[in-house]
């Protein structure tokens, strides 16, 4: 299977390119069923579009094609590429993600136990250093390393979705079917 570090080194750069930040690489599937899941944003607006999702795509593919053609392929197998926003409900993947999103609610997934805990959930207080502060619901503030976080996401909230709000909700409120007029 690739090396995710490998692929994430590829891509990043094909992401800053095009003026995105890379937020994750995830490749997951078993044998015959490989996904590469990118996920990236506009610094600006933390939203990609449809067009930003192809021209991303593109660029990673051609940039494969040409590794593969220099006989470098960083896959051993088939995979199915997937390039996307992070979403509403985004994962929190780098320490700035956790300092830009204080004073919303996170779910986060320890590797080690914490006070007996290894799921937090509750507001983000903020980042000092490598230490991620969460207020956890009905159990007070607690400190985190960063190392010491499996997996992090924020919580579908009604605060959440009005800070997400979409730019542009032109056509939104409006179905087009082609071929009709």
């Amino acid at each position: 299977m690739a090396d995710i570090d490998v692929l994430a080194s590829l891509i990043e750069p094909e992401a800053k390119a095009l003026g995105f930040a890379l937020v994750r690489v995830k490749l997951f599937g078993g044998e015959g069923d490989r996904t590469l899941q990118i996920m990236a944003e506009r610094p600006d607006t933390r939203q990609l579009t449809i067009d930003d999702c192809a021209d991303l795509s593109r660029r990673v593919s051609d940039k494969f094609d040409e590794l593969e053609a220099a006989g470098n392929d960083p896959f051993e197998e088939a995979y199915r590429l997937e390039v996307s926003s992070p979403g509403i409900d985004r994962p929190l993947t780098r320490l700035q993600d956790f300092a830009d999103w204080a004073g919303f609610e996170a779910r986060i997934s320890l590797v080690e136990p914490q006070d007996k805990r290894k799921q937090l959930t509750g507001d983000l207080k903020g980042v000092e250093g490598e230490t991620i502060t969460i207020d956890v619901r009905k159990h007070g503030e607690m400190q985190v390393s960063f190392a010491n976080i499996h997996s992090a996401k924020l919580t579908m909230t009604d605060k959440l979705i009005a800070a997400t709000a979409p730019l542009s909700a032109d056509g939104a409120d409006s179905i087009q079917v082609e071929g009709q007029d």
